[in-house]
């Protein structure tokens, strides 16, 4: 049976390049075409796969209905908390979590520092959006034309000497955070707070929220926090591969 169901998952992939026929299915799967074509009646039964006009089969509608369903359905908080308090163990210091809806950037987890200093900073509240490194990395990863039009039409607080002063400024550090798929926040909104961050992709590789990590000054130095940047990207992979689902089966993990 596991046979059976592996061979006719292997029909997916195929049909994702294009339409295939029987045979053509048959010779990819090194099976015969009466074998080729119970798995292909199933799949088609099931809306998983199409018979077009022309014989040829293809990927059915109702797998994308499924897809989209499931991404809908991720919760990419509950996925990425259990990295996140690890890290926090690991470093000690304030983790966020943050995703862009309706044109702000919101922290939706935070795993407090075990020091004493604590950051102000709320679950639901709005980030400082152009000195934020979570929201730089959510931004950067807009279309070019959207993202010069968001950078046009924000305001530009001067919250210390190192905030972003306009949008041809905040387009150039974006255009970097692209590049380099990881941003900073180095006393742009508070002085005294210090902050790196990495993106979480979904399937298609675009970026569906940012996690980082800050420190105060009297904790620990820029440098310092900046010296933790590759852990950080390790945790915001691990999670980016866990919501995608191109981490590793567990039971293959335990081979």
């Amino acid at each position: 049976m596991s046979q059976t169901v592996d061979r006719a998952l292997s029909i997916l992939p195929l049909l994702a390049q294009g339409p295939a026929d029987l045979g053509q299915v048959a010779e990819r799967l090194g099976v015969h075409k009466s074998t080729a074509l119970r798995l292909l009646r199933t799949l088609h039964e099931h809306g998983l796969v199409h018979r077009q006009q022309d014989q040829r089969y293809r990927l059915g509608a109702r797998l994308f209905a499924l897809a989209q369903e499931a991404v809908e359905n991720l919760d990419v908080r509950e996925i990425a908390h259990p990295h996140l308090a690890a890290l926090n163990e690991q470093c000690g210091h304030t983790v966020h979590l943050a995703v862009r809806e309706e044109g702000d950037v919101l922290y939706i987890d935070k795993v407090e520092s075990r020091y004493p200093v604590r950051m102000y900073s709320r679950i639901g509240r709005p980030v400082a959006i152009t000195v934020a490194a979570v929201a730089k990395l959510l931004l950067a990863d807009l279309p070019e034309a959207e993202r010069r039009a968001v950078a046009e039409r924000l305001d530009y607080p001067a919250y210390t000497p190192r905030s972003t002063t306009d949008a041809v400024a905040f387009l150039k550090e974006l255009a970097t955070v692209r590049e380099q798929g990881w941003a900073t926040d180095l006393g742009g909104h508070e002085e005294s707070i210090n902050c790196v961050a990495a993106p979480i992709r979904g399937t298609d590789g675009r970026v569906v929220a940012a996690m980082s990590v800050s420190a105060p000054n009297v904790v620990v130095g820029a440098d310092e926090l900046l010296a933790l940047l590759p852990l950080v990207r390790r945790t915001a992979d691990a999670i980016s591969r866990e919501y995608s689902g191109t981490a590793p089966h567990p039971d293959k993990e335990a081979r």
